[in-house]
């Protein structure tokens, strides 16, 4: 997408109509009507608006245009506040001003085809407004203050993307014709919306609580007020009949001098322009005759630099062959000269070698003789010293040998004679625990309590929820940690909302883990005072009653549901729902035939869990009824009330859902967040800056601190708000 837009400029048959309507609306006798329409304008003209302001303009015409703004820069909305009749149809607005309730005379406002996305809330100050066109853009919703337009009487919303009417629209009593697009409506239904305008207005009073009047009771004051403004005026008109032919009179007289004048300055304009071009086309018969006499001049001074360039290369060249001939003969002489020389001092050089060579070769035969007698003694001493030492590694390494044979042995005995008595003692041991735990009752009830908390599928549903979220609050601080660094603060908004959702719904989950293991007390309480006093082992009973308890999944199997609806109900974490497939036998060919209503109506409420079902089921089977399920949805997506508008959109590997955590087992639960980045315990204290962070901060949500550290403070280190709770964090 470029960044910089080029403005088209209009055609030259666009410029003259559009001076020509400029002109003609400046005439005395011109009617109200100011016609600047299919001038490929971009920008309204600020000369437009101070003709509307100075010849009281009633209607202003300005439709198939380039328009992309209506009120251009330095003009003031209020000076167009005589308009009766506004038509901007066919442009490209994507808005209007602000201040459009400033036309407080406007009766008609046509915007159809442009590209408008919302309307502002002044519009409701145009109470004389009788006709709204909105036809063909892009609104998709209508502010509240439409119904104060107390005089509207046709309103055109088709072709948009409106869904839902504001019930402010009952108020506008006057109301005589109503059209949008029926079948894309859900608020009033579609069956209310194609009965017609009577029929709409009817719903919103019954949905408000009004009594419904036709329009014909609201029209005879607007009407009435029309025709007593139009008498006033006859009246005034017989009454001041010369004043206003004076005051035209005066109008004409001041009109046609400013005619005058504007000719007068047009025709000033066009000599001086006549003499900036003749200025012009002499000064460029001035410079091209400089330019010729420069080029000339340049021509004839590159001849004699070409000639004398060549005179001088041919000069260089005798040179060089005069240089080369004597430089040979100069050669030659040395090398003559060289060779007589070197021969003498080569025979002189052979005899000293022949001398050289006799006092060598009797000096080496001397020292030949003396060197083998040394070798021959050096060799033999060294073979007696390796045989005398090749001896002494030997019994060395015998004596070595024994000894370690024996201290290995030794050790050896020493060795199990440990482990026996470590066997033994082990195994008494085992046995003095085993009878110990047979015979005391409490602790059996403290093994019993704690596997039952193991074997708890809500207890442990609560733990793995929150060990998630310990998770993502620890890459959320992690990650606004960085943005701070980096001073980003595009996304840190968001990542303020997420970890705020993250922390509350973490306190509810805490909460939770405590109910749920005081629930368990209780039963275990329960079970304490059943139980009967004198039956022995009880709680031995118990917990192998509770070890040899089959799982849920294997259970459900047995009941009838499908190993592979088993597994995705586990791998979606709503072990909560098996029961009821069990109960309702669902298997995948039933899952295949059903729609979003039958779960609902069978008890699995969460959206995220029937969609995941119903695609599971149609992946299977690929030519399942995915029509049906898109028609069911359409079903009741249609008769909703509306919904406020969503919060702002976050980025897609950081969006999620913040349920309501459960409080028993049949509770829906489907928590998510974003995706780590790191493993945990990635980010380090920011106070001592040496061990990972290990404590959460309730409620602010940080991670961000050690054990150490976080227990002298009483205020968040990264967002400054009270610490009301401590969560310590344990990873595996």
């Amino acid at each position: 997408m470029p960044l910089f837009f080029r403005k088209r400029k209009p055609s030259e048959d666009s410029q003259k109509r559009l001076e020509y309507q400029l002109c003609r609306c400046k005439e005395a006798g011109a009617d109200d009507i100011l016609d600047i329409s299919a001038c490929e304008l971009s920008e309204v003209p600020s000369s437009a608006f101070s003709i509307c302001k100075v010849l009281q303009k009633k209607v202003l015409i300005l439709h198939n245009n380039e328009l992309r703004s209506f009120l251009p820069k330095g003009c003031d909305i209020s000076t167009l506040a005589t308009l009766k009749v506004l038509d901007l149809h066919e442009n490209k607005l994507t808005s209007l001003p602000e201040d459009i309730g400033k036309l407080a005379s406007l009766q008609i406002l046509n915007m159809e085809k442009n590209q408008l996305k919302a309307l502002p809330e002044s519009i409701g100050d145009l109470r004389l407004l009788q006709t709204l066109i909105l036809k063909g853009n892009g609104l998709s919703e209508l502010p509240s203050s439409v119904g104060s337009l107390s005089s509207l009487r046709t309103l055109d919303l088709s072709d948009n993307n409106i869904v839902q009417l504001p019930k402010a629209l009952v108020y506008i009593r006057t109301l005589e014709s109503f059209t949008l697009d029926a079948a894309m409506m859900s608020y009033p239904p579609a069956s209310v919306c194609t009965e017609g305008t009577e029929s709409i207005q009817r719903f919103l009073c019954t949905e408000l609580g009004e009594e419904y009047c036709p329009p014909s009771q609201y029209l005879l004051p607007v009407l009435e007020n029309e025709c007593g403004k139009q008498n006033s005026d006859c009246v005034d008109g017989l009454e001041e009949a010369w004043q206003t032919k004076f005051s035209d009179y005066e109008k004409r007289k001041k009109q046609q001098a400013k005619l005058a004048f504007e000719w007068h300055l047009e025709e000033k304009k066009k000599e001086h322009t006549q003499l900036i071009l003749m200025n012009t086309s002499r000064k460029e018969n001035i410079l091209h005759s400089v330019r010729q006499e420069q080029e000339r001049l340049e021509m004839g001074v590159s001849q004699q630099q070409r000639a004398q360039e060549a005179e001088r290369l041919l000069v260089l060249e005798k040179v060089r062959q005069a240089e080369d001939g004597i430089s040979s003969r100069i050669s030659n002489m040395l090398m003559d000269k060289n060779r007589q020389k070197k021969s003498a001092e080569f025979l002189q050089a052979m005899e000293e070698d022949r001398i050289r060579m006799e006092h060598l070769t009797a000096i080496t035969q001397e020292e030949a003789n003396s060197l083998r007698r040394k070798e021959v003694a050096v060799a033999m001493q060294k073979m007696l010293s390796d045989g005398c030492a090749m001896n002494l590694l030997q019994e060395a390494s015998d004596f070595r040998r024994r000894s370690l044979v024996s201290e290995a042995y030794r050790s050896m005995e020493n060795m199990d004679r440990k482990f026996d008595k470590m066997l033994s003692l082990q195994v008494l041991d085992k046995s003095k625990a085993i009878a110990h735990i047979l015979q005391e009752e409490e602790m059996q009830k403290a093994a019993f309590q704690a596997l039952q908390l193991q074997k708890d599928a809500v207890h442990g549903y609560i733990r793995n929820e929150i060990k998630l979220i310990e998770g993502e609050l620890m890459q959320l601080t992690r990650l606004e940690i960085k943005r701070r660094n980096l001073d980003a603060e595009n996304l840190q908004e968001v990542l303020v909302e997420q970890r705020t959702a993250l922390s509350d719904l973490l306190q509810q989950l805490l909460k939770q883990r405590d109910q749920r293991e005081q629930e368990l007390r209780q039963v275990l309480a329960e079970m304490e005072r059943k139980s009967e006093s004198n039956q022995q082992n009880y709680w031995m009973i118990q917990y192998q009653r509770l070890l040899d308890a089959k799982p849920l999944s294997l259970r459900m199997q047995e009941a009838g549901v499908q190993k592979e609806l088993v597994n995705l109900i586990c791998k979606l974490s709503a072990q909560h729902y098996l029961p009821i497939l069990a109960h309702h036998r669902v298997t995948t060919e039933a899952l295949r035939h059903m729609t979003t209503s039958d779960l609902k109506k069978i008890g699995i409420n969460e959206i995220g869990i029937q969609t995941a079902l119903l695609n599971w089921a149609l992946q299977r089977y690929p030519e399942g009824a995915c029509k049906a399920v898109q028609q069911d949805e359409e079903a009741e997506v249609a008769p909703t009330a509306p919904s406020p508008s969503p919060p702002q959109s976050l980025p897609s590997n950081s969006a999620f859902q913040i349920p309501s955590p459960p409080l028993t087992p049949g509770t829906p639960v489907t928590p998510s967040a974003p995706s780590p980045v790191e493993g945990p315990g990635s980010s380090e204290c920011v106070v001592c800056m040496e061990t990972g962070s290990q404590v959460i901060f309730l409620p602010c949500g940080h991670v961000c601190c050690c054990e150490v550290c976080s227990g002298a403070l009483q205020n968040c280190p990264l967002c400054r708000s009270n610490i009301s709770q401590r969560v310590r964090l344990y990873h595996s």
